[in-house]
């Protein structure tokens, strides 16, 4: 066996004597493929919620704030999961979010937020950064979901259809400038003017 694998191991490691350039190519694109199915289900399953309460700083503290919400539990059954909100879909903004978020690990790895007291300490820096990225993205996230050209006015309070048809509607404002704590609790505002 292992005589078979140094015989293959040279193979590899030589010019291509024995294998033709076209066996190369089509084992570079189905090795290609394996990489990129691998790589891509490794991406989705990020965005599971079981992956995202996997650690007790999100199970314990943002995820109960959530199942007291309407995004959780409503009468018709629509549901958004964490990476509904936090993740684009588009991939390559998807790409970059997941960079950005693997800073959010060194909170849990260095103890920044390892505690109920210290997530408290660091909820509005938290916050802030997901306000400013979704105010960046216009409220992407939001509106994969809520389209403005499907709001039934009517259905709305005249405080709702104010804001949507004029700030909304002509770009002045976007959802999350008045939709803080839409899915969380807010931190403590008392510093923002």
């Amino acid at each position: 066996m292992i005589a078979k694998l140094k015989y293959y191991w040279r193979i590899l490691w030589q010019p291509s004597l024995h294998l033709s350039l076209g066996l190369l190519v089509i084992g570079s694109f189905v090795a290609g493929v394996i990489f990129w199915g691998g790589f891509n289900t490794a991406m989705e399953a990020t965005n599971t919620e079981k992956f995202c309460t996997g650690c007790h700083e999100m199970r314990d503290n943002v995820y109960p704030e959530l199942q007291r919400t309407i995004h959780f539990a409503n009468r018709s059954g629509v549901r958004a999961k964490c990476s509904d909100c936090h993740v684009p879909h588009e991939w390559t903004s998807k790409i970059a979010r997941k960079m950005q978020a693997s800073k959010e690990v060194w909170g849990k790895v260095f103890g920044t937020i390892d505690t109920r007291e210290k997530f408290e300490a660091h909820r509005r820096q938290l916050a802030g950064n997901e306000w400013r990225r979704l105010k960046a993205n216009n409220s992407l996230e939001c509106r994969n979901c809520h389209q403005f050209e499907s709001m039934d006015f009517t259905r709305q309070s005249k405080r709702a259809v104010d804001a949507h048809s004029t700030k909304l509607a002509s770009g002045e404002k976007t959802c999350i400038d008045c939709h803080k704590g839409i899915a969380h609790t807010l931190p403590d505002m008392s510093e923002v003017k």
